[in-house]
């Protein structure tokens, strides 16, 4: 029985508060509609990449809120409607009853859709180590990018929870290249964005130069400028900006998604370590 599936997934990742409870039963239902959109041939057009895919295939110790996607080659024509059909179709099955908001637009290159489910505590009664509100809801955004930048990577990687499924998965040069995008361009502080960058760096990933040249002349501040995106260039343009950061708002921005075994090194986030840390890219 689903029941007794998830319960043991739930004593196997033994959560030690009721945020960090919220955040196992999210991505276990992240595993659920990945597990849907397999079966249903998205990967044959799309690849999965982003916080979520780090945490699910990588195993970081972060936990994310959304399933972002970007297609392998443009096409203004995707829409969700028939992934969330599959999606909803396996998931009651299984007794997960998802709300369905296909966010789809005609004039955007990032095709959105929301579910959100209430089910746990109603249809599915588990044995949850804390008190959860019944009518709580887990939410899930999908996202993906139909005009990606040329020059993405990407490989099959696997999950065999709750069942075996092969996803199509953005080579980590590749996804370093969008995080350094993210990093340089995004108008806001993230501090999840942050901590991708500290795993990228301590695994010795490199920056696939390719891609983050395309982004950015794709979109932000260097948009449309003929710019060659090198290493040195790279952490020239990254430094300057550690420099005029609060860390203070990048701790609390990423809290709330870590283990309680990784707050206290969060404390130590300040200039000077994110400059040692990008140090470590000149070697």
């Amino acid at each position: 029985m689903i029941r007794d599936v998830l319960n043991k997934r739930i004593e196997e990742y033994a959560p030690e508060n009721t945020l960090e409870q919220e955040n196992i039963l999210q991505e276990i239902m992240q595993y659920y509609i990945l597990v849907s959109l397999s079966r249903a041939g998205i990967f044959s057009e799309a690849i999965f990449h982003g916080g979520t895919c780090l945490r699910i295939i990588n195993g970081t110790n972060r936990y994310s809120e959304d399933l972002d996607f970007i297609l392998k080659a443009p096409d203004s024509n995707f829409r969700w409607q028939k992934y969330l059909d599959r999606i909803y179709k396996d998931c009651i099955q299984e007794g997960i009853n998802f709300e369905l908001i296909d966010k789809s637009q005609a004039d955007t290159a990032v095709q959105k859709a929301f579910l959100k489910t209430d089910s746990i505590g109603k249809i599915l009664l588990l044995n949850l180590p804390y008190d959860r509100h019944i009518e709580k809801k887990i939410r899930i955004k999908l996202e993906i990018d139909t005009n990606p930048p040329a020059g993405s990577g990407f490989e099959t990687s696997y999950i065999t929870f709750p069942s075996i499924a092969p996803i199509t998965t953005q080579t980590l040069e590749s996804g370093f290249a969008n995080k350094a995008h993210a990093l340089l361009c995004r108008k806001y502080v993230k501090g999840r964005d942050w901590y991708d960058y500290i795993w990228y760096v301590s695994q010795k990933i490199q920056i696939n130069y390719e891609l983050l040249q395309n982004a950015l002349f794709q979109q932000g501040p260097w948009s449309g400028e003929a710019i060659t995106v090198t290493k040195d260039w790279f952490i020239d343009s990254i430094e300057k900006i550690i420099r005029k950061i609060d860390w203070n708002i990048v701790q609390q921005d990423v809290r709330r998604f870590l283990p309680m075994g990784e707050q206290l090194s969060i404390r130590e986030w300040n200039m000077d370590f994110f400059l040692y840390i990008t140090g470590k890219i000149k070697n």
